[in-house]
């Protein structure tokens, strides 16, 4: 072997060493997390946490600790499937993205076009508005969240609040709006010519690979979903009712922190959509007055530790999770939690924490002051 093609060789072992260090989570780091969970498992309460991270594109760490069910003792597993809360939203602002990729569906058309089962009001709302919270479309009223209804179509949710007011003249101000999204799966399903269940399974779960993510079906029998549980004077008790029939698009699915993972994947690799069309989703909307709202397109953006993020977390009967994507460094933290009372985005950034420390040596805004 010649110097020159020696040196080549040894270059190219360095080179990939390095790479290959930068996407690992070193022992010391994991334990650390680890110690994470089970603190937030002890002092909380909490009875199951579920984590999956990725780096690079490579998943690194997938645990689960706890029990899935408490009255059966069985213990939490990577395939225990947990309750999404509003994590359905950035799933569904994929699906409408692909849509728009493919001509199917106009961010700014008004959304009668595609929904005529929504009423009009008295001012135009669109796509793009409803999927950033500024159309003036209403969130739940007490007591609408423990509904226990069963609706057969999406669109017979409607009745709880397609006929109300908007709350404002769109885009003059933000409002975070699960029925929003009821709103935009009827309109997939005008713009595809498919039930919303199909667009789903076709345009985002098959090509993300997402295996274990289904619509939380109270009827039907779903193989290892979690019971969900919450708390009363400090004693962990079973989960109020709530049947997500009427909310699907916004908060109704079940999933595991793997396939919440597989999902920002998929993104980062470039699998789903385009660059420019993810651009667009984690960019923040601006209200007229150009104020930002923190919100792209089903999706949360801003910052941690000085690092740009797009997210999302979720909150309901039974279940709270996070999902945090870290673009540059191409990160993905998913925490699920089968207890409302908890705060699963807490313990994403507790776990973020250590991930940008640990293996990317980022100081915390508190190690910098």
């Amino acid at each position: 072997m010649s110097l020159r093609n020696g040196l080549r060789l040894l270059a190219i072992v360095i080179l990939t060493v390095g790479l290959a260090d930068a996407q690992t989570i070193p022992p010391a780091a994991a334990k650390r997390i680890d110690e994470i969970v089970a603190k937030a498992i002890t002092e909380q309460q909490i009875p199951a946490i579920s984590v999956a991270i990725a780096l690079n594109g490579q998943m690194q760490y997938q645990k689960a600790f706890g029990k899935a069910d408490l009255e059966n003792n069985v213990s939490a597993t990577p395939e225990t499937l947990f309750r999404t809360g509003s994590i359905a939203k950035p799933m569904t602002a994929v699906a409408a993205m692909r849509l728009v990729e493919d001509g199917k569906l106009d961010l700014d058309a008004p959304i009668q076009k595609y929904c005529p089962a929504f009423p009009q009001k008295p001012w135009t709302i669109t796509a793009r508005e409803v999927l950033g919270h500024i159309s003036g479309v209403r969130h739940y009223k007490e007591g609408e969240m423990d509904n226990t209804h069963h609706y057969p179509k999406l669109s017979d949710g409607f009745a709880i609040f397609a006929n109300d007011p908007l709350l404002f003249e769109p885009e003059t101000n933000y409002q975070y709006s699960t029925y929003g999204f009821s709103v935009i799966g009827c309109a997939l399903e005008g713009a595809a010519g498919r039930s919303y269940p199909e667009i789903m399974q076709q345009l985002v779960f098959a090509p993300a690979h997402m295996t274990h993510t289904f619509p939380d079906d109270v009827f039907e029998i779903v193989p290892h979903r979690a019971r969900g549980y919450s708390k009363r004077n400090a004693q962990v008790i079973n989960a109020g009712l709530m049947d997500s029939s009427y909310k699907i698009p916004g908060g109704g699915y079940v999933s595991t922190p793997g396939d919440l993972v597989a999902l920002a994947d998929a993104l980062l690799a470039g699998e789903l959509v385009k660059p420019g069309t993810l651009k667009l989703m984690w960019t923040s909307q601006k209200l007229r007055d150009g104020k930002n709202t923190g919100y792209g397109m089903g999706w949360g953006v801003g910052q941690f530790e000085g690092e740009d993020i797009a997210g999302h977390a979720g909150g309901q009967q039974g279940a709270s999770s996070s999902l945090t994507i870290y673009p540059k460094r191409k990160i993905v933290v998913a925490v699920m939690i089968n207890m409302d009372e908890a705060d699963a985005t807490q313990i994403d950034h507790q776990i973020s924490a250590v991930l940008l420390k640990d293996v990317f040596g980022v100081e915390s805004d508190s190690q910098k002051r």
